[in-house]
């Protein structure tokens, strides 16, 4: 197998994943990404995205050599380093001693479908909620996921994780602004409120072609964006929680979209 060693935890690599790893400026500006362990790893692989550099420790090595000589030739350059130094650019606690440095340009350019079902998040900062959203917009069958572009990084190693690979596989727009997005594509939105004057969600015939808005975790949608939307929804609640969890209502929006 053919690959470099890297000893020293100044190399210009090592320094540009650590930066890859904790800093969305540093995705943005160099366009990558890490994909780091064996699963999201091999769920890429799968689903024909090119690494640019594939790292690996000593013990990865030992234990995961068939798996790595797979990666290996689906990589521009290999790298093996110690297990201390995978640690020190490690994103887990407990590191398997894998990833993948990725061009965002590899993944496939989604196109919308203009009668299509969509879930969008404005200015959604959780990563976990992201990740978990994504999970069941992939299950339920939804034809994509619109992010504003101030929301947390969808290239977040944490959010990634908890996509466990659903973000590399569905179509994913970001935008600056989602309305003007959903008109640019003749698309319904349909922004998810907690108001009792809005109609219930339970009430909608959601047909081809629509969006359900879900807002920040603690403020919501932004009034302009709510005035602007198609029609305004809300989910019936009987009990005595004001609101729900970011994740918790767009499942239930996506759920009713795709019944």
């Amino acid at each position: 197998m053919d690959f470099k060693v890297i000893s020293s935890k100044d190399n210009s690599l090592i320094k540009l994943v650590s930066a890859l790893q904790t800093s969305t400026k540093a995705r943005k500006e160099n366009e990558l990404f890490v994909l780091e362990g064996l699963r999201i790893c091999d769920d890429a692989f799968q689903n024909g995205i090119r690494f640019d550099k594939l790292i690996f420790s000593d013990t990865a090595f030992e234990k995961n050599s068939n798996e790595i000589e797979k990666f290996k030739n689906n990589a521009q350059e290999c790298y093996k380093i110690t297990d201390a130094l995978f640690k020190k650019i490690s994103d887990t606690a407990s590191p398997q001693g894998i990833l993948a440095v990725c061009s965002v340009t590899s993944l496939n350019k989604a196109e919308i479908d203009k009668k299509g079902k969509y879930i969008a998040l404005e200015n959604l900062s959780d990563p976990s909620n992201l990740g978990a959203i994504s999970r069941t917009a992939e299950a339920l069958g939804i034809n994509g996921i619109i992010i504003s572009a101030d929301s947390c990084d969808p290239f977040n190693p944490k959010v990634l994780r908890a996509s466990m690979g659903t973000l590399l596989r569905m179509p994913l727009f970001i935008t600056e602004d989602i309305i003007e997005f959903a008109k640019s594509n003749e698309l319904t939105t349909y922004a998810c409120v907690v108001d009792s004057k809005a109609q219930k969600i339970t009430d909608i015939e959601f047909l081809g072609g629509s969006i359900a808005l879900i807002g920040n975790e603690a403020n919501g949608l932004r009034d302009k964006t709510i005035q602007n939307s198609d029609f305004k929804i809300t989910i019936p609640m009987i009990g005595k929680a004001e609101s729900l969890n970011a994740a918790v209502a767009a499942s239930i929006a996506m759920w009713e979209l795709m019944r």
